[in-house]
């Protein structure tokens, strides 16, 4: 659109400067003025248009003076001398990382921090956010559009610093690495918000400690995982232990009501009914009875 402008006001000086020039040319002076007068008409009439692409808001400003409302994305009418500036409010993610490469800054971008007990802690960090749209404005005003270098990551490195003196290497490492994470997303989120920015999510990717402590660590957790599974082994054998005593104590609580419980009499009787049921059983049986008066009885097929 301002080419447009531009184009006319040359076309129309060169209409001016043609007629007031005895040659050839000057005989087209007449036309290129209408000609010029079109182009700048249509010039402001197309900057009277300006579409806003979804997931972006635009701001406004006249003269320098930034305007409080924004533009919703979709086609808009607006006054041609206003100057429109575009931002993104989707989720935006800034990194910064050990890897070379990786994160927004070339090399090694990593956020080293000293833990409480002084050892050297090197974390690679992810942060997602993206502009608060109703706060677009203030932000163009107060801090402009590179709002990550200018915010996002001075504010982030320096709140990982500060929490950071509250928590050992080992605590960092294992133990407490959560609520670390939750306590500097905290911080972090209050000053994003003050200034227009919304924390959606704080991941710390990597926490990297001096070889010779991690070794330690590690040996620590082993041992740790090594303790917790011989607890439930004994935990198991207990249970088992307890499984046979309650079993045994049951045959034996069994055998004393019957043992109790039974007279001779008792016994013949039973005796006399098993002798009876296989008496009249369809297959080949021998019985022998023994002593006492008991004479043996041989009972063949029949």
């Amino acid at each position: 659109m301002i080419l447009l402008l531009i184009i006319g006001v040359l076309i129309i000086i060169a209409g001016f400067t043609l007629k007031n020039n005895q040659n050839q040319l000057s005989k087209f002076s007449s036309v290129l003025k209408p000609i010029g007068f079109l182009v700048i008409a249509l010039g402001i009439f197309l900057s009277m248009f300006k579409q806003i692409d979804a997931g972006q808001v635009g701001v406004k400003a006249l003269y320098g003076k930034v305007q409080p409302d924004v533009l919703e994305s979709g086609l808009h009418i607006i006054n041609p001398l206003l100057d429109i500036t575009t931002f993104d409010i989707q989720t935006q993610n800034y990194t910064m990382s050990a890897i070379h490469d990786e994160g927004l800054k070339g090399g090694d971008d990593a956020i080293r921090v000293l833990s409480n007990d002084g050892l050297e802690v090197v974390i690679d960090l992810t942060v997602l956010y993206r502009v608060s749209p109703q706060d677009a404005p203030k932000i163009l005003k107060g801090i402009g559009e590179n709002y990550s270098d200018k915010i996002v990551r001075p504010i982030t490195r320096t709140r990982i610093r500060d929490n950071a003196v509250y928590y050992d290497a080992v605590a960092l490492y294992s133990t407490k690495r959560n609520e670390f994470q939750q306590r500097i997303f905290k911080t972090i989120e209050a000053d994003f918000k003050s200034r227009g920015l919304i924390l959606e999510q704080l991941l710390i990717r990597n926490i990297n400690l001096p070889a010779s402590v991690k070794t330690t660590i590690e040996s620590k957790i082993n041992a740790e995982q090594d303790a917790q599974k011989m607890i439930f082994v004994l935990q198991k054998e207990k249970q088992e232990a307890e499984r046979k005593r309650v079993e045994a104590q049951g045959i034996a609580d069994y055998q004393r009501i019957i043992s109790s419980g039974l007279t001779d009499k008792q016994l013949q009787y039973e005796q006399i009914k098993a002798q009876k049921e296989i008496a009249t059983s369809n297959n080949s049986k021998i019985i022998f009875m023994n002593g006492k008066g008991n004479t043996p009885v041989i009972i063949s097929d029949k």
